[in-house]
């Protein structure tokens, strides 16, 4: 369960650092945010997702050595192996947000209308005033590293798990293995199509309502769920 309370406590501040300013803006007929809080959310909700993209790989090796190797696994995956491999996703998702948060708030803005429900890098880009393409080109390397490359070291480790998964010879011992992986696969597909829907999909065919929608669904709905798909498989 180190893994699950890492990925439970980065959904709660994902939410966190959304869903209160999102309510208010629902509930009022003035919807405005400081500057600060602007920044602080985009930080937040980048620094989230991209921890949660790392963990999420972290989790599918997790997986991999309790199917692939049962009785080794308290020796491979012992606490100082998992704290350490958390350790790398949260730091990899602060770094990268920061990095990405820096470069979009020096640039100089045209307005102060952001037609999004909440701070998202992408509706603050479309303010920008002076040329965007570092921002752009850092967006788009941290969004190959993050989303395509964890989602392909994912599926490598599901191959491996499949394989040893259809080798057991009694029906129980496969459900059982297929229930242990269930969770954590149902939340990957949720996570990651949303995420590589809007990250790395053609500037050209970019729509702000569309754009909205997908935000909501793994910024929100996702995080949401997560509780509840590990707790029904439980």
């Amino acid at each position: 369960y180190f893994f699950l309370r890492n990925l439970s406590f980065m959904d709660i501040c994902y939410t966190s650092a959304s869903i209160p300013t999102l309510l208010v803006n629902l509930l009022s007929s003035q919807k405005t945010i400081v500057f600060s809080g602007c920044a602080v959310q985009m930080y937040l909700s980048l620094a989230m997702g991209s921890t949660e993209c790392v963990l999420l790989a972290v989790m599918a090796y997790d997986r991999y050595v309790a199917i692939c190797n049962p009785l080794r696994y308290p020796i491979i995956m012992n606490r100082q192996v998992c704290v350490q491999m958390a350790t790398v996703s949260w730091v990899t998702g602060c770094l990268t947000a920061l990095l990405e948060t820096s470069l979009a708030l020096r640039l100089p803005l045209c307005g102060n209308l952001i037609d999004h429900f909440t701070c998202e890098i992408l509706a603050v880009l479309k303010l920008a005033c002076a040329s965007s393409l570092l921002t752009d080109m850092t967006l788009l390397v941290v969004s190959v590293l993050l989303l395509p490359i964890p989602m392909l070291f994912i599926c490598i480790s599901y191959v491996f798990i499949l394989s040893t998964i259809l080798r057991i010879s009694s029906a129980e011992g496969r459900n059982k293995a297929f229930s242990t992986c269930g969770a954590h696969l149902t939340v990957v597909i949720l996570y990651y199509g949303a995420a590589l829907s809007m990250y790395l999909k053609p500037s050209s065919s970019s729509s702000q309502e569309v754009d909205k929608i997908i935000s909501l669904l793994y910024g929100v709905l996702t995080p949401m769920l997560n509780p509840m798909i590990y707790s029904l498989r439980n």
